[in-house]
This record gives C-alpha cells, sequence and structure tokens, in this order.
C-alpha cells in the first residue's frame, strides 16, 4: 500500500506532504482546483513519462516521493535486480527544468524503465478515458489473460513462439531461391579472404615482425654495446673482471672455509655471462636488418588493413570474419541437409506451439464465461438491469503463429433484453459505455494482484442512486484493496473512509494548489458543496449528514 507522498514544485504544487491509509480514499475539490496532480505524481514517481512542463515555474526541479509497502512479488523482483530493499520502499523521482529526470530506489539510482516495472506490481489507474482503451482488442485480450487462474498457459505459448521464430529465422537465412546468388558471392569473398593465413596466431606475429624490424637498427646497436660490456678485456669488462675476481678468492680461499660459498656463487656468475655473451653473439649473428624485408611485412600489413576496410571489420577481426563466411558458405552449399533438419524441427515446433495455443484457447473460453458472468452481474448493480455482456473467443489456426497466441478476443454487449449483443464499439450510449467500463475496471481489479487502484473520474455520466452504488462497489473493492478515488458525486464522496480536499489559491505573482484530510465535520461541509447549489443550507448540511450516516451503516 502507499503510506506517504512528498511532491515539491511539482505543476501548481509548491510543497505537499501526505500520508494514506489503507480502505477508500476520495479526492474531491472544485473544477480546475488540480485533482488530478495527485495521480500525476504517483504515475510519474513510477515512470511515467516526464517532461520540463511538470517543474514549477520558476525553480530549477520537481520532485516526487513515494514511500510503500512491497507486496511479495514486488519485493522478490527488486531482489532479482540486485536493489536493496525492505518490504517498505521509498521510490524517488527527481525532474530537471530541462526535462531531465533521475530515478531512485531507496537512495539507489535506477533507470526509469525501472520504476516504470516496479509501479506495475504496485498500481493500476483507472483514468476517466479508460473506456476508450477498453474497445482496443489486444487490451480486451489481456483483461482475460490477466484474470486466468493460470498465467504459465500463456507463458508456455510465449516461449514455443519464440523457438519457433528462432527456426523460422535460421531457415529463412540459409538464403531460399536466391541461395546460389549468395553462394557465389560468399564464395568469392572467402576465396579473397583463403588467400592469406587469416589466425588470430599469423595475425600476432606479423605484427610483432612489423614491430621488430621496425626498431632493428636500434637492436643491433644496443646490442652490441651489451656484447662489449661483457666480453672485452679493455676498460674493466664484466667477464675479465669476474675473473680477475675468482683467482683472487681461489688464492686465499684455504685460509677461511667461509669463502667456499661466495667463490661458488662468482663461478657461477662467470658460468651465466659466459652463456649470454654467446647467447647475444648468435642473436647478432642473425639479427635481420634488411629494409626489404621490413618493406614487405609493412605491404602485407597494408593489404590485410585494406581488406578489412572492404569488408567492413577490424584488422584483429579478419580471422572471426574469414571463420563466419566459411560457415555461412559450407552452410548454404549443404542446403538441402540444412534445409531438411531446419523444416523438420520448424514443424515439431510448430506442433508444440499449436498444443500450447489449444490450451490457451480453453482456457481463454472458460475464463470468459467467467468473467462475463461477473461483469454482466456488475453491470445491472450499475443500473443496466437486462444487460448483457459476452467474451466471445475464435481459434483461427490458420493465422501465423504470434507470442500471444491466434486466439481472437472480443467484448460483446447488450443493452436491452432480447437484442443479439454487439461489440463495445457499436454501443450507442455514452454513459453506458462509461458504466459498462466502469463494471469491467471494478470486477478485473478484484482478480489482479496490484494493491492500490486509482479511479479518476471514471464515474463520469452517472448519477443518482446508480451513483450510490458505484461508491458501494468501490468501497467493497477497498476492503481487500487502497483504493483512491476522484469524484465529483456526493453519493460516491460518502462512501469513503478517508477524504481529501483539493484547494486552488491564486495571488498576484502565482497559483497554488493545497490538499488537506478532511474530518468529520468537513466532509459534511464538502458533500454539501457536491451536492450543488450557490448556497450552502442548513438543509444541504443536514443532507449531506444523512448520507454520510447511511453509508456508515450500510457498510457495517
Amino acid at each position: 500500500m502507499l503510506h506517504y507522498l512528498q511532491i515539491e514544485n511539482f505543476a501548481i504544487v509548491e510543497q505537499l506532504k501526505l500520508h494514506f491509509n489503507n480502505g477508500l480514499t476520495i479526492i474531491s475539490g472544485e473544477t480546475g482546483a488540480g485533482k488530478s496532480i495527485l495521480i500525476d505524481a504517483l504515475g510519474l514517481v513510477l515512470g511515467d513519462r516526464a517532461d520540463s512542463t511538470v517543474v514549477r515555474q520558476g525553480c530549477e526541479t520537481a520532485e516526487v516521493s513515494a514511500v510503500f509497502t512491497l507486496p511479495s512479488p514486488a519485493f522478490k523482483w527488486l531482489q532479482q535486480q540486485n536493489l536493496k530493499s525492505s518490504h517498505e520502499c521509498q521510490v524517488r523521482r527527481v525532474i530537471n527544468y530541462n526535462g531531465r529526470s533521475r530515478g531512485y530506489i531507496n537512495d539507489q539510482p535506477v533507470a526509469v524503465q525501472i520504476l516504470r516495472h516496479l509501479g506495475e506490481y504496485l498500481i493500476d489507474i483507472h483514468g476517466q478515458h479508460a473506456h476508450q482503451s477498453l474497445l482496443k482488442s489486444d487490451i480486451q485480450r489481456q483483461l482475460l489473460d490477466d484474470t486466468a487462474s493460470s498465467p504459465s498457459i500463456l507463458e508456455q505459448v510465449k516461449q514455443t513462439y519464440e523457438h519457433w521464430k528462432s527456426l523460422k529465422t535460421a531457415l529463412d537465412s540459409l538464403g531460399g531461391e536466391n541461395r546460389f546468388d549468395q553462394i557465389a558471392f560468399l564464395r568469392y569473398q572467402v576465396q579473397e579472404l583463403e588467400a592469406f593465413d587469416l589466425t588470430t596466431e599469423s595475425l600476432e606475429r606479423l605484427e610483432k615482425e612489423h614491430h621488430r624490424l621496425t626498431h632493428a637498427q636500434k637492436l643491433l646497436e644496443h646490442c652490441e654495446i651489451a656484447l662489449m660490456l661483457l666480453d672485452n678485456d679493455e676498460g674493466g669488462a664484466t667477464l675479465s673482471t669476474l675473473s680477475k675476481a675468482n683467482h683472487a678468492l681461489e688464492e686465499v680461499q684455504q685460509h677461511d672455509p667461509k669463502l667456499d660459498d661466495i667463490i661458488a656463487l662468482v663461478e657461477n656468475a662467470i658460468i651465466q655471462t659466459q652463456e649470454a655473451v654467446g647467447e647475444l653473439r648468435q642473436y647478432l649473428h642473425h639479427l635481420d636488418i634488411d629494409p626489404a624485408n621490413l618493406q614487405e611485412v609493412q605491404q602485407q600489413i597494408a593489404t590485410l588493413q585494406d581488406l578489412a576496410r572492404k569488408h567492413h571489420v577490424r584488422f584483429n577481426d579478419l580471422p572471426a570474419h574469414f571463420e563466419k563466411l566459411s560457415q555461412q558458405l559450407t552452410e548454404l552449399e549443404n542446403y538441402e541437409e540444412n534445409a531438411n533438419r531446419l523444416e523438420a524441427e520448424l514443424t515439431e515446433a510448430l506442433q508444440a506451439y499449436r498444443v500450447a495455443t489449444e490450451a490457451l484457447y480453453q482456457q481463454r473460453v472458460q475464463t470468459a464465461q467467467q468473467l462475463a458472468k461477473q461483469i454482466t452481474t456488475e453491470m445491472d448493480k450499475l443500473g443496466m438491469s437486462g444487460g448483457n455482456l459476452v467474451i466471445a473467443v475464435s481459434a483461427d489456426e490458420e493465422a501465423p503463429p504470434t507470442a500471444t497466441g491466434t486466439d481472437m478476443v472480443e467484448f460483446l454487449v447488450t443493452t436491452n433484453p432480447g437484442h443479439p449483443p454487439k461489440s463495445l464499439q457499436k454501443v450507442a450510449s455514452g454513459g453506458e459505455l462509461s458504466r459498462i467500463s466502469l463494471a469491467i475496471q471494478v470486477v478485473t481489479a478484484q482478480s489482479n494482484g496490484v494493491p492500490i487502484l486509482v479511479f479518476d473520474e471514471v464515474d463520469v455520466g452517472i448519477g443518482g442512486g446508480i451513483a450510490e452504488i458505484v461508491g458501494k462497489s468501490l468501497n467493497h473493492l477497498a476492503q481487500q484493496r487502497q483504493v483512491m478515488c476522484i469524484t465529483h458525486l456526493p453519493q460516491v464522496a460518502c462512501q469513503g473512509h478517508h477524504h481529501l480536499q483539493v484547494n486552488k489559491t491564486f495571488n498576484q505573482k502565482s497559483t497554488h494548489t493545497d490538499i488537506h484530510l478532511l474530518d468529520n465535520q468537513q466532509r459534511i461541509e464538502e458533500i454539501a458543496r457536491m451536492l450543488g447549489g450557490v448556497e450552502i443550507t442548513s438543509q444541504t448540511l443536514a443532507h449531506a449528514q444523512e448520507m454520510l450516516q447511511r453509508s456508515h451503516q450500510s457498510a457495517q
């Protein structure tokens, strides 16, 4: 549930701090007071798109933060994302004046997509124009699937579809009718690269040889200096000096046994120096400083670099590129064998997909019957007596596979007994469509696992006794979920457990919106205002008080 919401410099809100409780929270206020700002702020902190217009005029940033108690799925998901969290979680969003934003979960920076995904576990917002989206076939199918008893069946369809799709892509990539042209072109590319020793090791050797030849003169000069210092009788050279030192120690070795180890070390140094001198002479003898060799290596490297540019790869990626082209050529040259194998696998994958979609179809048909019955019952409560909603599910095995199966799902409704049901698009009355939409939302909200439900003026076009029924439906829903409802209807407002009032104030420099929790007397006054009239009379107040008392009694 939502415990706390803080808004700073957001739209026309300078600063706002609100605490929330379980049950049904009513949000009311004059038209244009900014009631939807609360909903917009909730949407923003949970990943809705943001731009610079949400930042209060004259401010650098806007900030919205909220504290939630996480349901188990959300808590587990955060753990999977390596985000530290307890079951109480703080979510924060900061928007700069330039439109850029930053998101945080428990003060850990996160991408906006993470906020959005977390929001899917926490809150479901039903806007006043939600019925427009309900006209879409994809939304109707999703509502049906969301209420299904076994989500794993749809997941199985998705998995079998992805497997089928990957095999089809592999088969298509074999070339089909134009494979002969592809073979000719690939063969030309492979033969062009085959002329060179294209392995990772050979390219490394070539680069090392180029580096050595480039510095050959410097190698020669320094090695000759080292040889002169190691093996020259003049100037106190190392080998000569070591031999003289060894002779001097041997002359007195008999007088002190402690010299034995020192003499052994010197003799070992003489042996190693002699070996170094021999190796160095051998190295100098074979050192190649021929400029022609350097030019040849440079030409090889230049040729390979040209090839890399021609094939649009990096120099060091030529071996992998050559191997890839060779493999593609082999697969195309063995087209029949590979195609037969893939076609067999594709047929098997399609069969597995059809089995999964058949199970999904059966589940959808069963779920559709149950869901349609529940929605029809809710429609009856909302004053559409005799109305009936039917959810038609039709399987099309000839349709191309998709991740959601091949079924067509359509919500059909009749508002008059004896008339055939029609698609929602053909329902004439906007008021009827609004009530049908509300019935669908109330029923489906009970079946999904989202703990917070927000209804933003979904009761537009409803009044009188039906409005009271709408309020009772929301009150009943709030026994299981935390529900918020923006409304202009006093019949709905009096059914709330808590009541927030939105007020807009003006001065010469700016506009402010404030929201505060009403006590019982203030609720009576607010509901009296919602009942209408330029002047709130004692009779209006008494009516408002009676409505509140009746709603409390019916809730008990």
